[in-house]
């Protein structure tokens, strides 16, 4: 009898060191059990928790993509509904009685907070190159809008820096801080590719335009030197006149004079000290809507012609 009195106790005594070791605490307050059964329990609860998470992301969808603009703090948005799956999660895992093996039950625990995490981190990753495509040409605008706006005194380089330092600063606000090693592994969460990418085409805009600037100076320049060629042309022209003919008058003159009742036409001219006189037979379009004899019978305004040029 004191035999089995003793084995008894000692069976107790086994049984209480074996539950208290595998109902110790464990992170994000890991309960304990059958390695299967436990596994698909935390696949419905994950099930359950990211079905709720659609709205909010969806949400989000319809402003960058469908809407084309941008969410204000996307990060800090992005952060909040991955730490509310997360937290919904481990809130909500079934407790369980029976014993199991304790590190298969955490690492599936883990495993299924990784799943949970990469899921939405994904879609929201998607969503977050959107948001920096827009932000990119935002920057850009601006840039274009600064540069062109002379009046203000703000330079091409001021522009572009003025430009870039709004890119940065919404970008890092688009930018999720809580990220794990696992989902920012390859560096989705960076956006440093979109700012040289958007530095290069500053830059090269920025060349373009310093280059249309230097042909509008040199094609300026290259009018003045014709004009200038031309003005010397003409004083020597003038100058080989001069030695030629003499001091030319400054009067130009010029007299046309149509005799009454008929198709002559006299044209006489002075011009650089030089007389011309021409006739012409030029008929008369409106003798007929004149009468027989016109509008006077003699020299007046009707039949005389006469201009006056003074060069000085």
């Amino acid at each position: 009898m004191k035999v089995s009195l003793i084995s008894f106790f000692a069976a107790l005594a086994v049984a209480d060191a074996a539950a208290s070791s595998s109902f110790r605490m464990q992170p994000w307050g890991i309960p304990r059990g059958g390695a299967s059964s436990y596994a698909s329990e935390l696949d419905a609860v994950k099930e359950k928790v990211l079905a709720s998470t659609l709205p909010s992301i969806d949400e989000l969808r319809k402003s960058i993509i469908n809407e084309a603009t941008t969410v204000s703090g996307f990060g800090l948005q992005a952060d909040t509904i991955v730490n509310k799956a997360l937290e919904e999660f481990a809130s909500s895992v079934p407790e369980q009685s029976e014993v199991g093996g304790a590190d298969d039950d955490s690492d599936t625990y883990e495993a299924k907070l990784e799943q949970i995490e990469a899921s939405l981190d994904a879609p929201l990753q998607v969503l977050y190159l959107k948001q920096l495509a827009l932000l990119r040409e935002q920057a850009l605008q601006n840039y274009r809008a600064a540069a062109k706006s002379s009046s203000g005194g703000t330079s091409e380089y001021e522009a572009m820096l003025q430009a870039d330092a709004f890119f940065v600063r919404e970008a890092e606000s688009s930018t999720r801080d809580e990220v794990s090693d696992a989902s920012d592994a390859d560096g989705s969460w960076d956006f440093s590719g979109e700012r040289l990418a958007l530095q290069s085409v500053m830059n090269r805009l920025a060349e373009s335009g310093q280059k249309a600037t230097e042909i509008q100076l040199k094609s300026a320049a290259q009018q003045q030197t014709a004009m200038q060629f031309l003005q010397s042309q003409q004083q020597m022209i003038q100058q080989l006149q001069m030695q030629l003919y003499g001091q030319s008058s400054p009067w130009n003159v010029g007299v046309a004079y149509r005799i009454p009742d008929t198709n002559f036409n006299l044209q006489g001219s002075y011009q650089q000290g030089k007389a011309n006189v021409q006739l012409s037979c030029v008929p008369d379009e409106y003798a007929p809507f004149l009468g027989p004899n016109g509008f006077t019978n003699g020299v007046g305004p009707g039949n005389l012609g006469l201009s006056l040029n003074l060069s000085v």
